[in-house]
Order: C-alpha cells, then sequence, then structure tokens
C-alpha cells in the first residue's frame, strides 16, 4: 500500500496507559471483571492486586482504551467500591492478549479490604439443586458473595493471604477458578464438599456425633436442644424461636433473662408473619451487608413472647451465609440466632473456646475446619426519621472507611468503655473497627488487642496520636496511657460524639451539637449526658444542659431505676413524694427507700448526673415499669414501647437562663409526671405526654441558642437517640422549626461510633498545635 492512502491515515496509532483502581476491588471479582471488559474493548495487557489497590496495564487504540476506562467503573462489581482510578500514559511494549498476573507487595498499603458478603442467589439456587455437585454444601460462594473480612490475614487478597489457605482446590474447582467466563474465575475462597472446609457436629463433651452433621443439628433444633453454630465470624447459640422452653433455656444457661434475642429467618415473607416490614426495612434486610433490622411486631404470632419481652420490637436477619439456609430449609420460620458468648464476653471463634467457654449452655456444637481469622459479631441496624442508620457496625460493614472531608494525622483513637470499636485512621479514610463490646473484662481488652493487632497489619497504619476518653477508669483509656512513645491526646465524652457525627456528615462546625446518653464525664467532673454543646473539631462550649440529679448509689442506680426516681422525686417535691400513690412505692420495700432516702440526704455516694439516659430509667420506675434493669438501656427501651403514639399532649419543662447557660429543669417535668400518675393517668398516656416534652424542650433549647449565636445546624448524638419515638419526633420538629439537622447514618449514635470523634478532635487540634480541644 502506497505512503499516505487513506486507510493508513485512518489507523488509529496504539497507546498504553498504567491505571491504578483505588477502593473496595480486591476479594470482589475485580480482576475477572477487568480481564473479561478488556477483550470486550479490544485491548491488551494485565492486571494484578497490589497493596494500593488494581494495578492495570492496558494497550490498543485510544477510542477503546477511552471506552474501558469509562466501564470500568459504570460496570464494576456489584461488591466492589471504587473510591478513586488514576491513570498516566505509558509506552507501547507490544502486549498481546490480558492476563491475571501475580498479585505484588509495595511499601505501604492503601487497598480496602472487603467486608463480608451474603451468599448471593445463584450459590443458593446451587446449594438446593439435587443435581448440582453443590448441592448442600455448606460454603458454597463465588466472586459476588461469601467470607471475606473474617478470613484475610493480610493483603492483597489472595488465597495464601487468608483462612482458605490450608485447603487445596480440586481440579473441578480449579477450572472454575482459571475459567474466565464462570463467576467463580479467581474467587480466592472456592471450595466444594470435595476440596474444602467440612462441618463437623459434637455434643457437650466435644466427642463427635454420628451422621450427617447439617441434617442432625437441624433435628435437635426441632427437638428444643440449644445448638452452638459456627459462623462467618463466630458461633451463634441457634434455637427453634417458636419453642418456649428453649427458649428460656437458653436466657436461663446464659444468665440472660430478659434481654431481646436476636431473629434469623431466611426471607423477607416469613419475617412479615411475625413483624411488620415497610419497604426501606425491607430493602436492608435484604441488603448484602445482611444486619439485624429493628422491625415492629405483629401480633399475635407464632414466636416465643420470651425472645424480646416488654418490647415492640423484634432484631430480625435474613439468613446470610448458606449454612443459615439449610438449617432453616428444615421447617423453621425463624431460629433464635444470637451471640455465643457469656455476659460481657467476646463472640467464641474457635472449638477449644467454644467448648470450654459454652459449658453447660450449648447441649451441641454445629462447627467446621475453616479458621476465622477476625472475629465478627453481627451489625444492627434501624430505619428512623425516614433514614436508614447503624445501632451496631460490625458484620457486612467492617472494616470499610468513613472517608472524610480532611486528611487526618496518622492515629488511634481508643473509643469508649462500653460499645466500645476503635479506630485507625490516615489521610480522608477512618477506619472503625468490628463492635468489640463492653469493656469489663480481660476477655473483652483481650479481643481489643487482637482486633487491634489485626487491623495495624491489614492497614499498615503507624498511630502517631492515641486519642482516648478522659473518664481515667475506662479500660480503653488506661489501655492507651500505657502505649510507650505515643502522644496521647485526651477527648471529653459528649464533644466526641459531636464530632462523630459531624465528621460522618462532612461538617466541621460550628454546630449545636445534642448528646444524649447514659454517662460520660464532663469538664466539671460531673456526669454529663444531656447536653447541647456549641462545637467544632478542635473545641466546644456547654450552652445548655438538664438540670443535675443525684444518682444515688453511683452505678447501682444504673442497675436499679427505683433509685433515680427517688432521688428525682425527693429533689423535686421533697419528703411529700412519699406521700403521693405512685406505683414506685408498692414495687420498692420501704426499707430500701429509706436507705438511699437517707444517703441522698447526706449525699453520701451520690455523684451529680445530668443525663437524660437516667431521666428516663426514673420516669419509667415512677410509673411502674421498671424498678430493677438485667441489661442496659432496658427500663428506658420499655417505657418507650409503653408510649400511646398518638398522645399530643405534653408536661411544662422549664428553660432557666442563668451564667451556664440554659437549664432544662427536669424537676418540673418530674413533678407533672408525678401528678398524673397521682391521678390513675394510663402508662401509655404518661411515656407518650414524657417524650413530647423532651421533643419541645429540647426544640426551645436550640431556638434559644440559635437567637444567642445564629447557629442554625444542628448535630444529634448519642445512646438515647436510639429512642426511635423521641429522635423521630425531634428531626421533624427541629427541621419544622427551620433547623438543618445532621444525623448519624455511617456509625452508631452510641459509644460504638464515638471513636471516630475521638479520631477527628485529636487530629484538627494538633494540626492546630493545641495540646487539647479548647473548652469555654
Amino acid at each position: 500500500m502506497a505512503a499516505g492512502s487513506p486507510m493508513e491515515d485512518d489507523a488509529p496509532s496504539a497507546e498504553a496507559l498504567a491505571i491504578l483502581v483505588e477502593g473496595i476491588c480486591q476479594g470482589v471479582g475485580f480482576r475477572p471483571f477487568t480481564v473479561n471488559l478488556a477483550q470486550s474493548k479490544g485491548v491488551s495487557g494485565y492486571v494484578m492486586n497490589t497493596e494500593s489497590g488494581v494495578n492495570i496495564r492496558v494497550e490498543g487504540a485510544p477510542s477503546n482504551l477511552s471506552a474501558f476506562l469509562k466501564d470500568l467503573v459504570r460496570l464494576a462489581p456489584p461488591l466492589s467500591r471504587i473510591t478513586r482510578v488514576s491513570s498516566r500514559p505509558e509506552t507501547v511494549s507490544g502486549l498481546t492478549g490480558f492476563s491475571i498476573r501475580e498479585s505484588e507487595k509495595h511499601a505501604a498499603s492503601s487497598a480496602l479490604v472487603p467486608p463480608d458478603a451474603c451468599v448471593c442467589r445463584a450459590c443458593l439456587d446451587e446449594i438446593f439443586d439435587e443435581k448440582d455437585r453443590r448441592h448442600r454444601y455448606a460454603f458454597t460462594n463465588c466472586t459476588h458473595c461469601g467470607p471475606r473480612f473474617t478470613i484475610i490475614e493480610k493483603m492483597p487478597y489472595d488465597r495464601r493471604h487468608t483462612g482458605m489457605s490450608g485447603f487445596s482446590m480440586c481440579e473441578k474447582c480449579s477450572a472454575e477458578y482459571d475459567d474466565q467466563n464462570h463467576r467463580r474465575f479467581h474467587a480466592q475462597p472456592n471450595a466444594c464438599a470435595d476440596c474444602g472446609p467440612k462441618l463437623g457436629l459434637l455434643d457437650a463433651n466435644g466427642a463427635e456425633v454420628a451422621g450427617d452433621p447439617l441434617g442432625e443439628a437441624g433435628r435437635l433444633l426441632g427437638e428444643g436442644y440449644i445448638v452452638a453454630v459456627k459462623g462467618l465470624g463466630g458461633f451463634h447459640l441457634a434455637a427453634d424461636a417458636e419453642n418456649d422452653r428453649a427458649v428460656n433455656e437458653i436466657r436461663r444457661r446464659k444468665n440472660r433473662f430478659e434481654k431481646p434475642l436476636a431473629l434469623m429467618c431466611r426471607s423477607v415473607d416469613e419475617a412479615l408473619s411475625f413483624a411488620r416490614v415497610t419497604q426501606k426495612e425491607k430493602r436492608l434486610l435484604e441488603s448484602v451487608e445482611r444486619p439485624i433490622v429493628i422491625l415492629s411486631k405483629k401480633e399475635p404470632n407464632r414466636i416465643s413472647p420470651f425472645v424480646a419481652p416488654g418490647l415492640a420490637h423484634y432484631g430480625v436477619m435474613l439468613a446470610y451465609t448458606p449454612l443459615h439456609h439449610l438449617l432453616l430449609a428444615d421447617g423453621f420460620s425463624a431460629l433464635v440466632m444470637t451471640s455465643a458468648n457469656r455476659a460481657g464476653e467476646p463472640l467464641c471463634a474457635n472449638d477449644s473456646e467454644a467448648l470450654e467457654r459454652l459449658a453447660g449452655i450449648a447441649d451441641f456444637f454445629l462447627t467446621n475446619d475453616r479458621p476465622i481469622i477476625n472475629r465478627c459479631d453481627d451489625s444492627v441496624a434501624w430505619v428512623a426519621a425516614s433514614k436508614t442508620g447503624l445501632l451496631r457496625r460490625s458484620r457486612g460493614y467492617a472494616p470499610s472507611p468513613v472517608f472524610l472531608k480532611q486528611d487526618v494525622i496518622p492515629l488511634l483513637a481508643v473509643g469508649a468503655q462500653l460499645k466500645n470499636t476503635f479506630c485507625l485512621a490516615s489521610d480522608d479514610r477512618a477506619f472503625l473497627s468490628q463492635h468489640i463490646g463492653g469493656l469489663d473484662n480481660l476477655e473483652t481488652l483481650n479481643f481489643f488487642s487482637e482486633s487491634l493487632k489485626g487491623m495495624k497489619s491489614l492497614l499498615e497504619i503507624a498511630p502517631e496520636i492515641v486519642a482516648h476518653d478522659m473518664h481515667p477508669d475506662y479500660l480503653s483509656t488506661r489501655y492507651a496511657l500505657k502505649q510507650e512513645g505515643k502522644a496521647l491526646f485526651g477527648v471529653f465524652h459528649h464533644h466526641a460524639h459531636i464530632a462523630s457525627v459531624m465528621a460522618e456528615n462532612g461538617v466541621s462546625g460550628p454546630v449545636i451539637g445534642l448528646a444524649a446518653d447514659g454517662a460520660g464525664l464532663g469538664p466539671d467532673g460531673k456526669i454529663w449526658g444531656g447536653e447541647a454543646l456549641i462545637a467544632d473539631f478542635t473545641g466546644f462550649r456547654r450552652a445548655g444542659h438538664l438540670s443535675y440529679s443525684p444518682m444515688p448509689g453511683g452505678e447501682a442506680a444504673v442497675r436499679e431505676p427505683w433509685r433515680m426516681a427517688l432521688g428525682y422525686l425527693l429533689s423535686a417535691l421533697g419528703e411529700d413524694a412519699k406521700n403521693l400513690p405512685l406505683p414506685l412505692w408498692e414495687k420498692v420495700p420501704p426499707g430500701k427507700i429509706g436507705a438511699v432516702s437517707s444517703i441522698i440526704e447526706k449525699s453520701v455516694n451520690c455523684p451529680l448526673t445530668s443525663s437524660l439516659g437516667r431521666l428516663f430509667d426514673g420516669v419509667a420506675a415512677m410509673a411502674g415499669i421498671r424498678t430493677e434493669a438485667s441489661y442496659e438501656g432496658q427500663a428506658a427501651m420499655e417505657i418507650e414501647a409503653a408510649a400511646d403514639v398518638a398522645e399530643q399532649g405534653f408536661y411544662e419543662g422549664d428553660l432557666i437562663t442563668d451564667g451556664d447557660g440554659i437549664t432544662v429543669s427536669v424537676f418540673s417535668i418530674i413533678r407533672a409526671v408525678a401528678r398524673d400518675i397521682s391521678r390513675g393517668a394510663p402508662v401509655p398516656a404518661v411515656s407518650g405526654r414524657f417524650h413530647n416534652t423532651l421533643v419541645r424542650a429540647f426544640t426551645e433549647l436550640c431556638i434559644k441558642i440559635r437567637l444567642d449565636t445564629g447557629i442554625g445546624r444542628v448535630a444529634i448524638s448519642g445512646g438515647v437517640f436510639q429512642n426511635r419515638l423521641l429522635f423521630s419526633r425531634l428531626v421533624r420538629s427541629l427541621k419544622k422549626s427551620g433547623f438543618q439537622v445532621f444525623v448519624h447514618r455511617l456509625v452508631p449514635a452510641n459509644d460504638g461510633g464515638i471513636c471516630l470523634g475521638q479520631a477527628l478532635v485529636a487530629s484538627a487540634c494538633v494540626k492546630k498545635g493545641l495540646s487539647h480541644a479548647l473548652v469555654e
């Protein structure tokens, strides 16, 4: 062909690009997807995992490269989450074909660890297909589903770095793994019954039970036995949810007499037989994360009344592993699936732990030989104020980062005492751990340390700062103080609460922060918990709060809400309160009333608190709903459950302005509640009016602060705002009053999200050269 002919002039010259894909792009089928995409676009090259993400080298016509880049993001696998795609020109080297190359290790890791995902529809179809080779195989997975975080030891995400490293794929599984047109192409946990993990059934003594482990476990559950089931991130205690004796036996053996138990069923249709499910709740239930979702009870139903006594809601999750689906297929409408541990201890994660720590609790153990690398409890979610949110952020969500609007100094934030999580943060990413729990004993502290070591290894973040709560007796604080060679930074509890909701909403402040919970140390040395702060990341001013009240006996008042009721009544009405016909006086022996009255009068072991959580406890006890609590927040949950949601009335809640800001008088509320109860007002009406009063008082408080400061943004955080009735009505009231309202969606409002706030406060202050947050 002659030079300069039209065909030669029109022939596009090849170009080359080096592409880095960052985000959750390992362990989600991204490399196989890239191979197929490259071939469909007519480009050549290779793809590999690195500790920075997925590296792609691609060569071809410019138009083909452009189409490849566009669809690389647009058509990415469903479990991926791409945060950044960068590319640079490279020299064309004449690559042919397109392949997956061996993963490379670089100096630092920035690849995101994928969380666990529920079993996909295609895998489910296989395990229930009698003709399929994976029929009834409990560890079936593919590139679109299955274990991820719970089996990862380090990045990059390759089989040799996971708990599957000890299982060699058989010929058929290897063929799937190498077939670029198969959905198991490069699926790292790929396995079948011939080559993968296997189930085993043990009795209470650890002896193997004869027969098919899965079939025998289903039979035993049907007969009312309690079976410890090893799942993705640890063991569950399972029982037939319709069997009163089995449910009560779990409670008796775990010494968990009233705290609600989680339910598991196969589908939303089955959940609808005992719970109400909105469209948003349905989407949450069916999401790949498969959290426990808080649903309203539907009465009557076949679920044992002992699953969630005294409450208006169930915690329900859909089956998320093949094993769960196979167990439930044995004729159960729902199974109780509660964490397999003793009170205050972490999840059991291996057979020896389970046999030792669950002795006397589980009758049998349905176990397997796939190691759990990172134990991880179930997440808990809800829909409130028309939005979804998390009450516990763990399986399915951890360790995906919260992306920040500003870069932070590499640091560790160790969280609080209850519902503990920790945070490793660097650049624009904050990685929260899975749920750790209450740091009340050595076992949980060891779990904290074990999880932190694993996360540091995965993320390769070297903290320069350790942020902690200001309470000196928290085990998390004590842990921080022992970290040698690290700069320490203390953050006040409620400042951290507000900073956490600001961080996830990308707000730097100032905001009016409403922080309400059970307890947190304030700068004045008192127990805070009903606060209005003017806050940004570098400091806060207390603009309002609930009036201080005695907390008779300190922590004893948390376990015995009647103590709070007595403290409120005596402060508001004096000894005249004992002449009122209140249920409290009938439920608590006179001797106890007299003894605690004495310590209130003498101010002995009666710390002062502004806690809204304790106010809920006190009103619940006054109304006769709950005088003793067997678990955290029980009285508050039960008074919420008792509320008449149609009630429109409210009590007077005086706002008093003085040199310390604005005080919401709880005593005017207590007097009104006591008067209403004494006159025979029904408990649902009292609870409804009490909730309405709080909504009105907090709204008026924010309006007054806005008049003084001009700030029209409100950030809401703290465990009390897990009360759906209070939260939803307060958000609606504030918006109606012209406020811009920020709430939690990515991390819990309770102490499970507080480490995020600690991280942002510590980094912001250190960047400004501050040794501590500014407190006015």
